[in-house]
């Protein structure tokens, strides 16, 4: 773990496995620090764009020796898949940034005049950004070392429909990889074998998410090492996404195709 600089809150969750898997959680923290916390509307601090029970999806990770990384701060103090610098993901289409002001829906996330300041912002990913991104890079890099070759998996979650952000209701399963640039063409198509051999869960690779900071940055395939992002339509496992409560029975069938396929792509990359 790594603790905030007051020792508070740890800033992160870290499990370092023994297979060549890393498994990133970046959005389903819900910690506000006080400081933070006092200046958000009421709404904001509902946290309604929260990757919710995205860890209860990926416990399986355990018993595949998988390393794992899940940051306990909300994505409103910093999001830790967008660029530091600023740099847009997607070019001419809404997206919110490494220090949101507003919602998904385009609320305003601050209270007025208690948005972060250009120097705030700096802190922020000085003590909240920079932190968590140095061990998934020593992760990714013991990992590399151990076996030759690592599987970056970027776990996230969202609202199945997002009228802001895109149109209509997003498939259950959205792969990215960056159109191919962020893994191997066999990883790829590995993943797309699985995702076509199922019926429950409809599905897309490349569609309206491609991989964020993380996946694009990470993703090395020349080097051995392959970034996917899978971001979840939240309906393929919440009874209700408005009133978000997590129960194993109905995740169950997602859970376990999951699992099934993690476990085929380390079979698949050992052979």
């Amino acid at each position: 773990m790594s603790a905030e600089p007051d020792g508070v809150e740890p800033l992160f969750d870290a499990m370092d496995g023994t297979a060549p898997l890393v498994v990133s959680v970046p959005h389903a923290g819900t910690h506000l620090p006080p400081s933070i916390a006092s200046c958000l509307t009421p709404a904001a601090r509902a946290l309604p764009d929260t990757d919710w029970y995205v860890p209860r999806l990926y416990e399986v990770c355990e018993s595949l020796g998988a390393s794992m990384i899940v940051a306990t701060h909300s994505r409103y103090v910093v999001d830790l898949n967008r660029p530091p610098d600023g740099a847009p993901l997607y070019p001419g289409m809404r997206e919110t940034s490494v220090c949101p002001i507003e919602t998904f829906d385009g609320q305003p996330l601050y209270a007025p005049g208690g948005e972060p300041t250009a120097t705030q912002i700096r802190s922020r990913i000085a003590r909240y950004w920079q932190p968590y991104h140095e061990r998934l890079d020593t992760m990714l890099r013991t990992t590399l070392a151990h076996h030759g070759r690592c599987l970056l998996w970027d776990a996230h979650s969202i609202r199945s429909a997002v009228p802001a952000l895109f149109d209509g209701r997003l498939p259950d399963l959205n792969v990215g990889t960056a159109d191919g640039r962020s893994c191997a063409a066999g990883t790829r198509r590995a993943i797309e074998a699985r995702l076509r051999g199922q019926r429950r869960f409809t599905h897309v690779i490349d569609g309206r998410f491609k991989g964020g900071y993380i996946t694009r940055h990470y993703g090395r395939p020349p080097m051995g090492i392959d970034a996917v992002q899978l971001e979840i339509a939240q309906s393929a496992y919440l009874r209700d996404e408005t009133r978000p409560a997590f129960e194993p029975a109905f995740a169950a069938p997602l859970i376990e195709w999951l699992g099934t396929l993690l476990a085929a792509l380390l079979a698949t990359r050992a052979a």
